[in-house]
């Protein structure tokens, strides 16, 4: 039974993964190398896109921004679960868990707009190819990218103000590893219909709508492509939009588990977190920099430019 007449939780006792030793080392080896992943292949793509004048395309202009969302979402949880990992205090403070909780909705809604972004332009690119120019200005470009960004933070202020403005005064456990909103949820001291609709109906705004808007360009693209009488054509439009259907069905599908499914056992939800949180940020740049032609010829000229001696004795 939740109490009501104890004082205001000042900070909150991050419960983890698991309390055994030699799996906490474990899990501490490997979301330490996701990371650096995670970070190095961010960080390399938005170089490449930056340093190449090929790249500098809507396409990429919209990558660089995705990775960028990536490599924040992922700096604001692994970090300190890594550090919980290894101490025996796994505490947190109010204003530290309201902190990771707003920066996480605002780098994970980003994540969200900007897939749907991108799938609008492979539309474009794939649809109407002549008016793409036209279609795709810069202008158009950064509007879409300020949307993106706003509409992040707008759902992580409305998810936020209904999460942090319950009471919490019972139990200051977390069953979870870092700060989210379901999680938090479950520790207030009163009713949270209210809060948990609320936060519903922004997943649906971030999550379903884009989804189907996902899903009504691809299939304009698929018909598209299939009625495309060169083989060398429809292959490059699939190569092209395969990656980032990959990436649209890893970061969407554990998201909605969270987010818009009945509630399920608490160590399932971890494991989706975990997937969403560390694995997806680290296999987007990887994704598309593996399937995509243009990257792999920016980083070959980056190689040939600082390694060249190297590169002429390997030929």
């Amino acid at each position: 039974m939740r109490q009501t007449n104890q004082t205001q939780v000042m900070e909150f006792l991050l419960l983890g993964l698991s309390d055994d030793p030699h799996t906490k080392k474990l899990l501490f080896v490997l979301f330490l190398g996701i990371y650096l992943v995670t970070v190095l292949a961010n960080l390399l793509l938005m170089c490449l896109v930056q340093g190449d004048s090929q790249l500098h395309t809507p396409m990429y202009f919209f990558l660089c921004n995705l990775s960028l969302a990536d490599l924040c979402f992922s700096t604001n949880i692994v970090p300190q679960a890594l550090v919980h990992l290894l101490s025996k205090k796994k505490f947190i403070s109010f204003t530290r868990c309201a902190a990771q909780l707003i920066l996480f909705l605002i780098f994970g809604c980003t994540q969200c707009a900007f897939l749907a972004v991108m799938s609008y332009d492979r539309y474009v690119a794939i649809c109407n190819p002549l008016h793409y120019p036209s279609i795709m200005t810069w202008r158009v470009c950064a509007q879409l990218a300020a949307g993106s960004w706003t509409s992040g933070i707008l759902v992580s202020v409305v998810d936020t103000t209904f999460t942090l403005r319950l009471p919490y005064r019972g139990s200051n456990s977390i069953a979870h590893f870092f700060c989210e909103a379901p999680a938090l949820l479950i520790l207030a001291s009163t009713d949270t219909r209210t809060s948990e609709m609320t936060i519903f109906l922004m997943g649906v705004m971030i999550l379903l709508i884009p989804v189907s808007l996902i899903l009504v360009s691809y299939s304009h693209i698929i018909v598209t492509v299939i009625r495309m009488k060169s083989a060398v054509g429809r292959l490059k439009a699939f190569s092209t939009c395969g990656s980032h259907l990959l990436v649209v069905i890893l970061f969407y599908g554990t998201a909605i588990v969270t987010y818009m499914t009945p509630k399920s056992s608490k160590e399932q939800e971890k494991l989706v977190s975990v997937f969403y949180a560390m694995v997806t940020p680290m296999l987007n740049p990887l994704i598309y920099s593996l399937r995509s032609k243009d990257v792999k010829g920016a980083l070959k000229k980056v190689a040939t430019r600082n390694f060249p001696c190297r590169l002429e004795i390997c030929h």
